[in-house]
Parts: structure tokens; sequence; C-alpha cells
């Protein structure tokens, strides 16, 4: 299963958005400023939907593989971390450098939204028409 890391990698995204959201919910309510709890919030809402956007590529791939499905995989996974990761880190240590890091994480992600486009648009039907 040549695909396996990226499976492995959406799984594990997967039970770190819970967990951080849980974290969230729940442990830093109440202990953190309203805007840092919201900082998680959003970090964990960004990594739902690209948790979610990497198991429906992985379904095309298992179905209809193409060039560009990787590509699209690898930078949501790095805008992930960079994204999530850094409002993740920015609402535990209150470093506000952190937050120069966000933005180069939601370019990575729109990245991956483009080179989806692109595979997409690249992509033929079974009978060869487009």
């Amino acid at each position: 299963m040549q695909d396996r890391p990226w499976w492995l990698a959406a799984a594990l995204s997967g039970a770190l958005m819970v967990m951080a959201g849980a974290f969230g919910a729940h442990a830093l309510e109440g202990s953190l400023a309203p805007r840092l709890v919201a900082a998680v919030e959003t970090g964990v809402r960004y990594q739902a939907w690209h948790t979610l956007a990497m198991l429906g590529v992985l379904a095309w791939r298992a179905a209809c593989p193409r060039p560009g499905q990787r590509l699209a995989l690898g930078l949501w996974a790095a805008g992930m971390l960079l994204f999530s990761g850094s409002l993740y880190a920015l609402a535990l240590s209150g470093l506000a450098g952190l937050g120069l890091v966000t933005p180069l994480g939601g370019v990575l992600l729109i990245g991956g939204w483009l080179a989806l486009a692109a595979t997409a648009g690249r992509a033929q039907s079974p009978s060869g028409s487009t």
C-alpha cells in the first residue's frame, strides 16, 4: 500500500485534532485569554477540514491515482503543521512571534487546494473525454 504513510498522517491528524479540541474546550477554557482559546478553535477547525480533505483525496487516489494528488496531500500536511501547529503553540506559550508562522501555513493550505484543482482539471474520465 503505497499511500500507507498518508493514511497514517491523516489518522494521526484526526486524533490530534480531537485531542486539541478537547484540550481547548476543557483544559484551556477559563485559564487563557478568550483570543487564545479562539486561536486553538481556529486551528482545530482548519485541521478538521484539511484532515477530511486528505481522506477524500486518499479515497480518490485508491480509485484513480493521478499526478498531483500527493502534492496536495503534502501541502495540506505541511500547512496544517504550520497553520494549526503555530496556533496551538501560540495559545500554549503566549509567544506572539509564533503568529508569523501561521500565514505561511495558510499559504501552504491554499497551495494544496490549487494543486487539487490543477489535478482535477487534468483528470480525464474513463471514456477519455474531459
